[in-house]
């Protein structure tokens, strides 16, 4: 696979402009329709939409108008999230089911390709009950057309914080639309082997996102996570090399960028999708003979010294050779 090839999608944060994670005003400022149309100038193929933002622009639009927008602007690939507790029991698990029967009912209607699932607070359930419960909500959302990815994170935020566990889940359940969501965040600060996640079987690598970040920091985890990723390229997690390992091992799918950064909520929406995009697609190799992308930082590039090209002076050396031969013949004419 080339850029040629390369299908990219905006995560929901990423292009989610003001929107506040985990308060009350974690819904974008961003109309729907201005986002879909921003990513789709920038290049994106697919777009995400957070739970509460999908709440937020239902009271204005149906869901066939937000299908008629996102097909009109060629997104071909549709994110919804989050689901959590969906393992739960009592009041937690009627009100994960209510919020399951919202997101399914939109997968249904946009033709999401997946909806993804998880945990924000380490529950420590038993292994078999998630195994269980995650079988039952793939069923649920192979008869609404649509896949569910579990999103495996750090230990604070997950029960399943290791490849191995995440494999144990989709093995167990059993599932054909049920997979794993590999966000390069959560791999790069669990310091997983990049090439470990290769390794995992491609019917079960259904969603990757990438971005970039620093291993170490001065505040908690949960604060760098939504405030302070960065942008592909410019911190220390090496997304171009997760992006070959992932290209080898023959992954094909679209490839989200997720970039929670309290400085990047500030920027106009153009702005963050024309970078998002830009600084995402050049962590994959070109095509041959395919100019790369457009720099997009601050930086310009310092132009080389003009240097003379060597046609330029070999186009010179004939008519030298030409003024000598005019003059070696009138010389002996002379003679």
């Amino acid at each position: 696979m080339t850029t040629s090839g390369v299908e990219l999608l905006g995560s929901y944060w990423t292009l989610a402009g003001g929107a506040q994670p985990h308060t009350d005003k974690d819904y974008s400022p961003f109309d729907f329709r201005d986002r879909v149309e921003a990513a789709a100038r920038a290049g994106f193929k697919g777009i995400g939409i957070w739970h509460s933002d999908l709440a937020h622009t239902l009271q204005k639009r149906t869901l066939k108008e937000m299908k008629s927008i996102l097909d009109g602007n060629g997104m071909r690939h549709v994110e919804l999230e989050f689901l959590s507790d969906w393992f739960e029991v009592g009041e937690k698990k009627r009100e994960s089911d209510e919020l399951k029967r919202k997101l399914l009912e939109a997968a249904e209607v946009l033709g999401a390709r997946h909806v993804k699932a998880g945990e924000f607070v380490r529950s420590n359930c038993p292994m078999p009950r998630l195994i269980e419960a995650f079988a039952a909500l793939c069923k649920d959302a192979a008869s609404h057309g649509t896949r569910i990815v579990y999103e495996m994170m750090p230990t604070p935020f997950s029960t399943i914080d290791s490849v191995e566990k995440a494999l144990e889940l989709v093995e167990g359940a059993g599932a054909p639309n049920g997979g794993i969501c590999f966000d390069l965040w959560h791999i790069a600060k669990l310091r997983i082997p990049y090439e470990r996640v290769a390794r995992v079987p491609l019917k079960y690598m259904m969603a990757v996102e990438i971005n970039d970040g620093t291993r170490e920091c001065p505040w908690p985890l949960h604060e760098d996570t939504i405030n302070h990723r960065l942008f592909c390229g410019d911190g220390e997690f090496e997304p171009r090399r997760f992006v070959s390992l992932l290209l080898k091992a023959g992954y094909s799918g679209p490839w989200g960028i997720e970039v929670l950064n309290q400085d990047a909520r500030k920027w106009p929406l153009e702005r963050l999708a024309s970078h998002a995009f830009q600084t995402t697609l050049a962590q994959f190799p070109a095509v041959k003979g395919e100019k790369g992308p457009r720099r997009t930082s601050g930086a310009k590039a310092r132009k080389p010294a003009k240097k003379k090209s060597a046609p330029a002076r070999k186009a010179r050396t004939p008519k030298r050779q030409a003024r000598k031969k005019s003059a070696s013949r009138k010389r002996r004419k002379r003679g």
